[in-house]
């Protein structure tokens, strides 16, 4: 009896936990450059040698989906988006490397290029610092360049470019604050490869068609969990009446 109840009872509370996941899914349907969660049941075993027999569900966050969000065109010239594989290198909280898709910059008074949270931008070089009184130009390989808005300035000069990185998917972690680092908290080193386009930004990858059936399907299970907890009980009741005579 009480195995049903391990069973249904930690499925019930894993379910709430999926549909969590799938809520914050659907939360960042617009975030520029998310990637959606994925998640799946599991089942693991009790560790004690009394209840050996019993096992709990588990939710497990599998990974991120990787797959690429649309482009979608802005004409700004701080927006922009990485193409294929690859991506963004901004400077954390913690002030080490975390790496985003969100492309939407823009700058501060101080001219350095900064994301909507206020992060640092990461060059080659360092910090991104954009000359007052210019407009910029993003190439496909990152290199940013400045042409002044006034006077007979006809050509721009390059004034730094975007450090890009394409670390292997499975060595990423998302962190609490949406950015992605490596496992071994070992900076990625630059990739040459990554293209960037500039006046563009990546939507996120969040299917919303689907993460609704997702929801409407996880509570089918948390009702079907709740209707065996509900069988144990009864089931109890009746075994105890006939014990009981």
């Amino acid at each position: 009896m009480d195995k049903l109840i391990y069973t249904a009872m930690s499925g019930a509370k894993a379910t709430m936990g999926q549909q969590a996941a799938v809520a914050h899914n659907l939360a960042n349907a617009t975030t520029n450059g998310f990637r959606a969660e994925l998640h799946k049941f599991r089942s693991v075993p009790v560790q004690s040698p009394a209840l050996a027999t019993r096992a709990f569900v588990v939710d497990a966050s599998v990974a991120s989906d990787m797959k690429p969000g649309p482009m979608i065109q802005t004409g700004s010239p701080f927006d922009m988006a990485v193409h294929g594989s690859g991506w963004f290198v901004v400077q954390g909280a913690d002030g080490k490397d975390a790496y985003t898709r969100n492309g939407a910059f823009t700058v501060d008074a101080n001219g350095v290029l900064r994301t909507a949270n206020g992060l640092a931008v990461q060059g080659d070089g360092g910090e991104i610092t954009v000359p007052e009184g210019t407009r910029i130009e993003v190439g496909s390989d990152g290199s940013i360049s400045a042409t002044p808005t006034t006077g007979n300035a006809t050509t721009g000069s390059v004034i730094g470019r975007l450090k890009l990185v394409n670390p292997p998917e499975a060595d990423l972690r998302r962190g609490e604050d949406g950015l992605f680092r490596t496992a071994s908290g070992t900076p990625a080193a630059q990739d040459d490869s990554v293209r960037v386009h500039g006046g563009f930004i990546e939507g996120s990858n969040v299917n919303v068609v689907e993460q609704m059936v997702t929801m409407l399907s996880l509570a089918r299970h948390f009702e079907m969990n709740t209707k065996l907890l509900e069988t144990a009980k009864e089931d109890d009741r009746v075994a105890t009446a006939i014990l009981a005579r």
